[in-house]
């Protein structure tokens, strides 16, 4: 075994890897860039060593870089774990040429599966079933098209190079083919480095269904069972499980020696992932093999009780397999739900900023939580924004699914748009309760999983209650902690319990929930504080309770004419992040005394969502355009998003130049309306 493991990535597969190598008594160097420098898995590490500026390719896609830290810091050898340069097989030779161990398959094996289309060409030699498509090397667009006509709509255009859904368009119309092609070539080159794409046969309500894979030099090759991973939205997953609903023993058997045939036509060795697409009737296709380890291996890890790092380093060290097939075993249900800072409710768009409050459930036998990040931390527009992975395990799917749920309801997260509660409601639809699954689950629910717009959102009175008493609260505290520091502690100005004389003293807060405003009467009688919402019609409810200390600052506990609750209310800066009964209510603190400017409504969609690069202009100045038609495309943290006409008009003059880095909120396109 080594004494010393550089990891060469960052977030919540970096933190996994050192966790791993600590268990087992070995050294792990972290290498980060300038702007992870104070990243959990820096913190983590043994020994951790800048590599490079913020920009994935002067840092973390720096090959001589990373090979310079693992040599300085006598490393012998390299964890690439998931993304970057996992899958690149220059990056496998060059730690071989320096003496390291790679701890990935054998170069030949990272060429073969690295292009798509080679690996489905050698797939049909061994035998492998494919998907009907296009896997050649002619990439003139109007031959593509031509093969994408013969094939028959709808078709799905990959990026032969790549994975977790960047450089992949599904196209259902002959002439949406050119524009979708050109996006998913500048995606690719984008991601990969290369725009080599291929063109596939587009299956109606397909499942994704992988099998993991392990190998090691001796020859020997095992599949540790199947996960399905067919919630997906923009072909990135979303939750993911294992083993697959309704497999039946015939099929994981049939798949399983397709998956371990595909591995040893290759010659692999450590883990991999072999990916199949399977359609209602449970015929199965080759898709394409990982060459690493998945984002998703801890649900295999959770039914079979094996630590795969583990593997990795062992077999990477040269020894042979820990278990042969038949002593691998299922037990139980797993999944695992992708915690990002994303808006869902706004497509999905990445979501930056610092982790003002950041309490993941409790683990245990039953929930564990693996993350690159804590409270503080901040998410960049650089790097993927994945939060942390939320895995739960039971001994059913029935059970996984209620420990699922009670997590996420535990899940508090503030400071970025995040996902919980749309996960929360994913895991609740009862498509996916009864395991009604295919790729396009996400698409087909979204009137159950998507608020509708226009629509008072649901926040019981509890919430405006909690929300008015945590304010309340907050701004006692802050007069006794005034007056400790003033010349007359003892002063009554310091009081906030509402005393006046002859009377009785009233005052009334306001909060707003997207277009939806309340009041909140505050009356106090004596010691006691009356709180009403103006227009519920019932009747004042006598409030008392306390915020937690320390780092319990937030936590509330509340009586409500004689009810007991517990709540969690975090303010961030006008927002109000109220968590109870298991979700989260976003209410705004409004000063009555501020009245916003009338907005004209068409700027919001000419400014940048996120920050980003320009990366093309599609509208020409002076040019009539309709309500929607697009204007540009931006790119950040390597997803392209589309910005739309917010009306018919023309656009005026663009604000920006391809290749320009903007800024959020930056102003990109005067548009100017039709008005006629």
């Amino acid at each position: 075994m080594f004494d010393k493991i550089l990891i060469a990535n960052r977030g919540e597969i970096a933190c996994r890897v050192i966790k791993t190598c600590r268990r087992l008594g070995l050294r792990s160097v972290a290498v980060y860039s300038e702007a992870d420098a104070g990243a959990r898995h820096v913190r983590l590490a043994d020994e951790a060593v800048c590599i490079g500026p913020a920009p994935a390719r002067e840092s973390y896609l720096s090959i001589p870089r990373i090979v310079a830290a693992a040599k300085q810091t006598g490393a012998q050898a390299v964890h690439p774990g998931y993304g970057f340069l996992s899958e690149n097989e220059e990056f496998a030779q060059a730690c071989a040429a320096s003496g390291l161990v790679f701890l990935g398959p054998p170069v030949a094996a990272i060429r073969a599966m690295g292009s798509k289309s080679e690996a489905k060409k050698l797939m049909e030699k061994a035998g492998v079933p494919l998907t009907p498509g296009y896997h050649g090397d002619n990439q003139d667009p109007a031959f593509l098209k031509e093969q994408a006509d013969r094939i028959g709509y709808p078709v799905l255009i990959k990026a032969a190079a790549g994975g977790g859904g960047k450089g992949m368009r599904a196209v259902t119309k002959s002439e949406e083919f050119p524009d979708a092609l050109a996006s998913c070539m500048r995606e690719a080159a984008a991601s990969f480095g290369d725009d080599h794409v291929l063109i596939e046969k587009y299956l109606q309500r397909p499942r994704h269904i992988e099998f993991q894979v392990f190998g090691d030099s001796h020859g020997n090759v095992v599949h540790l069972f199947e996960r399905d991973c067919s919630v997906q939205r923009r072909h990135q997953k979303v939750l993911e499980e294992a083993p697959a609903p309704g497999m039946t023993h015939e099929r994981r058997a049939a798949m399983g020696r397709a998956a371990v045939e595909a591995a040893k036509a290759v010659g692999y060795v450590g883990a991999g992932t072999v990916e199949f697409i399977v359609d209602q009737d449970g015929i199965f296709y080759f898709m394409e093999m990982n060459t690493r380890l998945q984002v998703e291996h801890p649900v295999t890890e959770m039914i079979t009780g094996l630590d795969l790092v583990e593997w990795q380093l062992k077999v990477g060290a040269g020894e042979t397999l820990p278990l042969a097939q038949e002593q691998i075993a299922i037990r139980g249900h797993a999944l695992e739900a992708r915690i990002y800072a994303e808006d869902p409710d706004k497509g999905f768009l990445p979501s930056t900023g610092r982790l003002l409050h950041l309490a993941p459930p409790a683990e245990s036998l039953h929930v564990r939580v693996d993350s690159g990040v804590e409270q503080n931390d901040e998410i960049t527009p650089h790097y993927d924004p994945m939060i942390a992975k939320l895995i739960v395990w039971d001994e059913s799917r029935e059970a996984a699914l209620k420990r699922m749920l009670q997590a996420l309801a535990q899940y508090r997260v503030v400071g970025v748009a995040n996902n919980v509660g749309f996960l929360s409601r994913l895991v609740a639809c009862p498509a996916f309760a009864a395991a009604d699954l295919d790729t396009g689950l996400i698409e087909r629910e979204q009137g159950f999983l998507f608020p509708q717009a226009g629509e008072p959102p649901s926040i019981p009175r509890e919430a405006w209650l909690a929300c008015a008493l945590a304010e309340l609260l907050r701004e006692e505290r802050a007069a006794q902690a005034a007056a400790h520091i003033d010349e007359d502690p003892h002063s009554p100005w310091h009081l906030r319990d509402g005393w006046r004389v002859n009377s009785a003293a009233r005052r009334t807060l306001l909060f707003r929930a997207g277009e939806f405003e309340k009041s909140v009467t505050v009356a106090y009688a004596g010691r006691q504080m009356l709180l009403d919402l103006m227009d519920e019609g019932g009747q004042p409810t006598a409030v008392a309770g306390h915020l937690g200390e320390g780092a319990a600052y937030n936590e509330l506990r509340i009586d409500l004419g004689g009810t007991q609750l517990s709540a969690t209310v975090v303010a961030a800066g006008e927002r109000r992040h109220v968590f109870l009964h298991g979700r989260c209510h976003v209410l705004v603190a409004v000063d009555p005394l501020y009245h916003a400017g009338e907005g004209g409504g068409l700027d919001a969609g000419l400014t940048a969502p996120m920050p980003g690069k320009v990366v093309a202009l599609l509208a020409e100045p002076g040019v009539k355009v309709e309500k929607g038609a697009p204007l540009m495309i931006l790119e950040a943290m390597k997803m392209e998003h589309t910005i739309a006409a917010p009306a018919a008009g023309a656009v005026k003059r663009f604000r920006c130049l391809v290749g320009d880095q903007v800024a959020d909120g930056a102003e990109l396109v005067e548009f100017e309306p039709d008005n006629n």
